[in-house]
């Protein structure tokens, strides 16, 4: 049949382009053949044309399968739109009321419908396949199939129920569609679709325009984040959490910051998502802060960057939400944040489920921890991921092939390494392996008797940290392999086995050690260094205002405070409160003489303030500090007030700390009263009237064992209460 059509006519004719991309025109003959199809084919490379286009010339209706119904909706809409006759294109799914369902079911039975979009959930309705026994059938098309495998970044146990369906309402030939598949996920789709003889179409996941960079988690990311999209003014950008609090939570920062941004995730209603959606498209937001909920199917071809707050729980999510930006081909920055406190967090989230399912998670994360870590190029990584391999050494659009590191020799490594898998049977995965060759008589080593191998312990005088990058760099390289069917246990390839009879030079770059404990907040990354002219100029006016006011100098200003205004030049009143244990009260009380002395500085000495300092903050626990106020305004019991805020009473003196070291006046005398010795609070006050520091270290070795930390802590609260504020 699909030869006798001229399909660049009805391409023309449908959707007004002149050429097909890639492999679409083969997929689209191989349909009207009426043959099975498995199409993996990255997000932007046009799939959806695929089946839109033969379902628009063939007799009958296309039942397309899909997840999402902001998919549909989009999709629908863009086909009726193309074309003259109305109700070309429905979807049937639980937004619709009764009375639309009936206009669906009559278009599609009066032969009007060529294209019908369902839920799998709808599907799988005993009144929907009761009715599409009915209709002739022209194809099923199953979107978004890596959905059916367990093994998938976006699994859906519905989607396993959907060729049992098929074969009640009537058999036709099947396109499975997917845009990142690893081999693994691609069997599963099609055994569970019973199309293992379909024409395998696969396109190329290189997405050369596409820059991938990864980023430690700092304590400052949200300023980072801010810096970086003010330098993408005007440009369109998704940013991804892995939560639906922390979203909200991100928008607000963006909006307090002049950004156009909205929050989108499953939580909202689904007007407010629409609304979100639509705004986005019409470019009335440049930023979307969401869950994974958001982008399957949206298509905006110009986003130009998208950033991962949060890893993703496997490299294929990480695609395919990469693939969401610069999808006409121009720029697209991919940047994501990596904390191995969140990989922690996300092993976490798995405890209590089936243990088969925890340890398919635990592996797709190890992925994922090892494209973040390494030093090798992303795109060499993520395609490698994916079953295809990337030549060049450096792709110079990745931040690894951007700053190269300095490769080392490791064929004495890999050879250790190679003959650990082979005395351990190819029977066991890379932290075993590793454990095994630094000699770490771990319980699991010790059980199996491993630790009486000779082998045992053969890498242990060697750098500790070389051995992940040398097994990661050696599955590349083609001499080791993981097989995925038996949950990631290194086996030897031919090319391995032949190595290790006769070692050459394997040379390899160690992996990035992540700083997250720092906080780049204030440093040379952020163009900010401290200027120690103006720190000692600062100091000296504080020791003078705090002569005047009779308080000692930390009173008026902390240590950390004037090191923040040495590095960031806070020049307003605005720009003060945004230095650390700076309120608006201790701005008002104290900050006109500093900005002012700040701004002459600057004048003097030409120099250039770093645009960092506008960022302004939305206090994460703005509505944690508002309840402790209140609370203490009610004078109830600070412990009362740490359980019904569900935090440790240490944390509690944190917030409260912060509170007054801010500038608001907090009487806490109610409780001290209650818990402490009269003169206890007595003797604490008077040594913070007299000492030179507030440090708490200090103030304990000072004052001796008879006074307990939180005692102390609490005296020194009411003393900055009052004296400070």
């Amino acid at each position: 049949m699909a030869n006798d059509i001229n399909l660049i006519e009805k391409l023309k004719q449908y959707f007004g382009f002149d050429k097909f991309k890639g492999d679409q025109e083969a997929i689209v003959r191989n349909v009207l053949d009426g043959k099975d199809s498995f199409v993996l084919m990255p997000t932007g490379g046009g799939k959806s044309l695929c089946y839109q286009l033969p379902s628009l010339i063939m007799k009958g209706t296309a039942i397309v399968i899909s997840p999402l119904i902001a998919l549909m909706k989009n999709q629908v809409d863009v086909i009726n739109g193309m074309s003259e006759d109305e109700g070309v294109a429905h979807y049937l799914n639980s937004s619709l009321n009764k009375s639309a369902i009936d206009q669906v079911k009559t278009d599609i039975l009066s032969g009007r419908t060529k294209l019908l979009y369902v839920a799998p959930e709808s599907l799988t309705k005993d009144e929907y396949v009761g009715f599409l026994k009915k209709v002739p059938i022209s194809f099923y098309a199953i979107d978004e199939a890596h959905c059916i495998s367990e093994w998938g970044h976006d699994f859906r146990p519905e989607y396993r129920r959907i060729r049992p369906i098929i074969n009640e309402i009537g058999k036709a030939p099947v396109i499975a569609l997917t845009a990142t598949a690893t081999d693994k996920v691609r069997t599963d789709i099609k055994k569970s679709l019973g199309i293992l003889d379909a024409v395998e179409f696969r396109s190329s996941f290189n997405r050369p325009n596409l820059y991938y960079e990864v980023r430690s988690k700092t304590k400052d990311i949200d300023k980072q984040i801010v810096k970086f999209i003010r330098q993408s003014s005007g440009k369109s950008g998704i940013i991804y959490c892995l939560s639906r609090k922390k979203v909200e939570e991100l928008a607000e920062v963006l909006k307090a910051n002049d950004i156009k941004a909205a929050a989108y995730h499953a939580g909202l209603d689904s007007a407010t998502r629409s609304n979100t959606q639509d705004d986005f498209l019409m470019e009335r937001i440049d930023v979307i802060v969401a869950t994974i909920a958001f982008g399957m199917g949206i298509d905006k071809p110009d986003v130009r960057f998208v950033i991962h707050y949060d890893i993703p729980k496997s490299l294929e999510g990480y695609y395919q939400e990469t693939g969401r930006a610069g999808r006409d081909g121009g720029e697209g920055k991919c940047i994501a944040f990596y904390s191995s406190k969140d990989l922690r967090k996300l092993e976490k989230f798995m405890e209590g489920k089936p243990v088969a399912e925890q340890d398919i998670g635990r592996q797709l994360l190890q992925e994922t921890a090892a494209y973040a870590e390494s030093s090798v190029c992303r795109r060499k990584l993520l395609l490698h991921y994916f079953g295809e391999d990337f030549e060049p050494d450096n792709c110079e659009n990745c931040d690894n092939c951007l700053n190269p590191k300095t490769k080392i020799e490791a064929k004495d490594a890999l050879v250790v390494v190679l003959k650990a898998i082979t005395v351990l049977k190819e029977d066991f995965r890379t932290d075993y392996v590793i454990d095994f060759v630094k000699g770490n008589p771990t319980d699991d080593i010790a059980a199996h008797k491993h630790d009486k191998l000779d082998d045992f312990g053969t890498g242990e005088d060697m750098d500790g940290n070389i051995w992940n990058p040398v097994i990661r760099q050696a599955i590349i390289a083609g001499y080791i392999k993981k097989d995925v069917e038996n949950y990631g246990l290194l086996k030897l390839t031919s090319a391995g086995r032949a190595f290790m009879k006769n070692p050459s030079s394997f040379m390899i770059v160690k992996d990035i050690e992540f700083n997250e404990d720092g906080d780049d907040e204030i440093g040379e990354k952020h163009g900010g260094a401290l200027d120690p002219t103006l720190c000692a100029m600062l100091i000296e006016l504080r020791r003078k205002v705090s002569r005047k006011h009779g308080l000692p100098p930390y009173i008026i200003f902390q240590d950390v405070s004037i090191d923040q205004m040495a590095t960031v030049y806070p020049v307003t009143m605005e720009e003060l409160q945004n230095i650390q244990g700076v309120g608006a009260g201790k701005a008002r009380r104290y900050g006109r003489e500093f900005i002012e002395l700040i701004k002459a500085h600057c004048e003097e000495n030409g120099i250039e303030r770093p645009e960092d300092l506008r960022v302004r903050t939305v206090a994460k626990k703005s509505m944690l500090k508002v309840k402790i106020i209140q609370n203490i305004d009610r004078h109830v019991p600070l412990d009362d007030i740490a359980d019904a805020q569900n935090i440790d009473f240490e944390d509690l003196l944190t917030e409260v700390e912060a509170i007054v070291y801010s500038g608001t006046k907090l009487n806490i005398d109610y409780f001290l009263d209650e818990v402490m010795d009269e003169d206890h609070i007595d003797d604490i006050y008077e040594y913070f009237k007299t000492s030179e520091t507030d440090d708490l270290e200090t103030a304990m070795e000072e004052l001796g064992s008879d006074y307990t930390e939180d005692e102390v802590r609490l005296v020194r609260i009411k003393f900055f209460s009052e004296m400070a504020n």
